[in-house]
């Protein structure tokens, strides 16, 4: 059985170029769609897909709010056409598989949805190299180029060097929307942290570190665990806020 999709979007030929997209994928099926986000929900608790495509501004329910409601649940990936900060911090706060601009191109849709299933969580290259300076506070590193929702289903994106138009950096994340652990953790759990934070896969994690894959997701579940992150994307911000 292919991965099942659920579209997210008020404009019906966003969503008519979007099952065209992915239903010509393999291994990819559009179960439904839905206008707004309120009906996105009644959808998604009926027919549990297992990946939810939301548009940011929707009537009735808005995609962030639909992301508060179902990402701890369901994959959701925002896709949008607002390149705004405020935006993907609340989006990947919230619990985002996600969040790609709709000017990134059919294959990067499909590839998210891909990631989102695998556990991953692929960014737009156009944001990357700009969400984790915030992330970082503007302070350089090994993994400023690469896309953090590396995992054993995306690639990363190091070809994203920020050419074209781009806002002022909007600084640090607040004290009170970041997260942190409510259990220590252990040398090696922050070593895979800083790590999910460059943008290594699992396997390269798994080669770096001598060890299996299998392990490196169990170490991967226990950080999520302690951390209270809901994904790579949570793990990856602590470990730059932190500085591990």
């Amino acid at each position: 059985m292919g991965i099942r999709v659920l579209l997210a979007d008020d404009d019906e030929a966003i969503r008519s170029a979007y099952r065209i997209i992915l239903d010509a994928q393999p291994d990819i099926e559009v179960v439904d769609e839905a206008a707004d986000g309120e009906v996105a929900v009644a959808l998604a608790e009926r027919l549990r897909p297992d990946v939810i495509l939301a548009d940011i501004r929707m009537p009735r329910m808005d995609g962030l709010e639909l992301t508060r409601r179902l990402g701890g649940e369901f994959r959701v990936v925002v896709v949008t056409t607002f390149d705004l900060d405020e935006y993907v911090h609340e989006a990947l706060r919230a619990g985002a598989a996600g969040f790609l601009l709709k000017r990134s191109g059919p294959a990067l849709l499909a590839e998210a949805v891909r990631a989102a299933v695998a556990g991953d969580a692929l960014i737009s290259p156009q944001i990357t190299v700009r969400l984790l300076r915030q992330l970082s506070g503007g302070s350089s590193g090994s993994g400023i180029g690469r896309d953090i929702g590396g995992g054993t289903g995306s690639s990363s994106t190091g070809g994203a060097t920020g050419q074209g138009e781009r806002r002022p950096l909007g600084g640090r994340i607040a004290e009170s929307e970041r997260i942190g652990p409510v259990e220590e953790l252990t040398a090696r759990e922050k070593e895979i942290a800083r790590l999910v934070a460059d943008g290594a896969t699992n396997g390269e994690i798994a080669e770096q570190l001598f060890i299996s894959a299998g392990t490196v997701k169990n170490h991967l579940a226990s950080v999520q665990r302690k951390l209270g992150a809901r994904n790579r994307v949570g793990i990856a911000a602590w470990a730059w806020e932190s500085g591990v």
